[in-house]
């Protein structure tokens, strides 16, 4: 090539670059004619071997015609809010703040039940959520319930969101979904949110392998063909991109494996915030956070670290929320106490919150729309990833995060 035809080629370069920013710059003001959309759909607890366990057919023909994951790696601590909110913020637990499903701020002794009214106070969300992203350049969001979605500041919700409520039928949020999409395309929403509780209840309730499992999969299954018909009838079935996903697996539990806290430290001398398959202990006495771990770490069965001095791999540390004892035991083992056995509290059913690098913990991820590949299988990638995903199909400039567009481009057409 002569050094006139490189500079030819140069300016060629040049000029389509600008072209292809400034054309993403236009879609970024809403309303916008055929402007991409993107659905992101929880089943939570929804392990990627139900899709070819349990009867999930419309599930099977989404992949088939998209693209799919082997599995999707779940943050640690591997439990429904941690998950939720890294997926649409991109960014680690020990940075967002939703460090686990309960946890304590040491800052003031206030404590994180996330099935509290007080979880909705804004003080515990950090980070910038999806919907925040979409509507502060211009792209309209809306949610059916998702960790975070609805918090007191309205600044950091979606324009249209839902307080969570168990009770409402899954087919009534399906239906809401398409009407809120059903509306003139100045009105509509371009990234929506919806969350379906089912199988993950199941699983705590039956275990992994029961028929409970199996009929919840079906029922949430026929939510995702519910929603690709009422697509499909409103002509917008070649316009949506549908990302389904959940937050992590389950692991069978048993009544012969169970391990008992204080049989290893003295009750007293530690505030159990979480026990269970997820270790959240703060001290309370003379002992100290590493006498406490060492003590645990005598059964072989428990992995136990202090916040100092965590697993490297999980990436969960430099946050003053995570507890001064972290830990888990095998898959499929609790740690309980004796006061809570005598009362016989807790299921023996299923449980989650292992260590995210356990085969029991993985996630399910599988995308169709016009922005994804046809019939393609990736190999895992972590969740953190489908915050910068969903921002290059929308358009989006991402907030800073954890994630990288680079591990999931190859979803992409």
């Amino acid at each position: 090539m002569t050094a006139r035809s490189a500079g030819k080629l140069l300016l060629a370069t040049v000029a389509v670059t600008a072209l292809t920013v400034a054309t993403l710059d236009a879609n970024r003001d809403i309303p916008q004619r055929g402007a991409p959309i993107v659905v992101l759909v929880s089943l939570d607890g929804f392990h990627p071997d139900y899709l070819e366990r349990y009867q999930a057919p419309n599930l099977r023909e989404l992949a088939a015609r998209g693209a799919k994951a082997r599995w999707m790696v779940p943050v640690f601590p591997s439990n429904t809010f941690p998950n939720h909110y890294s997926i649409v913020t991109g960014l680690l637990p020990a940075h967002h703040g939703i460090v686990d499903n309960h946890f304590v701020d040491p800052s003031d002794g206030a404590r994180f039940r996330y099935s509290a009214p007080d979880a909705r106070q804004s003080r515990w969300w950090q980070g910038e959520a999806l919907w925040t992203t979409a509507e502060r350049q211009g792209v309209g969001a809306a949610s059916f319930f998702w960790p975070g979605s609805d918090v007191e500041d309205p600044a950091r919700r979606p324009r249209i969101w839902k307080r969570y409520d168990g009770r409402v039928p899954n087919a009534s949020r399906v239906d809401s979904i398409l009407a809120w999409l059903d509306v003139p395309e100045g009105e509509r929403p371009h990234f929506l949110t919806l969350y379906f509780s089912d199988v993950d209840h199941w699983g705590h309730e039956s275990g992994p392998d029961s028929p409970e499992v199996a009929a919840a999969v079906a029922r949430v299954d026929s939510m995702i063909g519910r929603l690709v018909a009422g697509l499909r009838r409103q002509g917008l079935e070649d316009r949506v991109n549908l990302v389904v996903v959940s937050d992590h697996g389950m692991a069978e539990l048993s009544a012969q494996r169970v391990l008992v806290l204080d049989d290893y430290v003295a009750r007293g001398s530690v505030n159990a915030i979480s026990l269970g398959s997820t270790i959240n202990l703060r001290m309370r006495g003379a002992l100290t956070a590493d006498s406490v771990a060492r003590a645990l770490s005598a059964s072989p069965r428990l992995h136990v670290y202090t916040r100092e001095a965590m697993l490297p791999r999980w990436r969960y540390e430099g946050n003053p929320r995570i507890a001064d004892v972290v830990g888990v035991p095998d898959a499929g083992w609790v740690l309980t106490t004796r006061a809570a056995l005598a009362t016989g509290r807790g299921s023996l059913g299923g449980a989650h919150g292992f260590d995210n690098a356990d085969s029991t913990m993985r996630a399910l991820f599988v995308a169709a729309g016009p922005a994804f590949r046809r019939g393609v299988v990736v190999e895992p990638f972590q969740n953190l990833h489908v915050y910068d995903l969903i921002c290059g199909i929308l358009g989006l400039t991402p907030a800073p995060n954890d994630g990288s567009p680079d591990s999931v481009r190859v979803l992409l057409r």
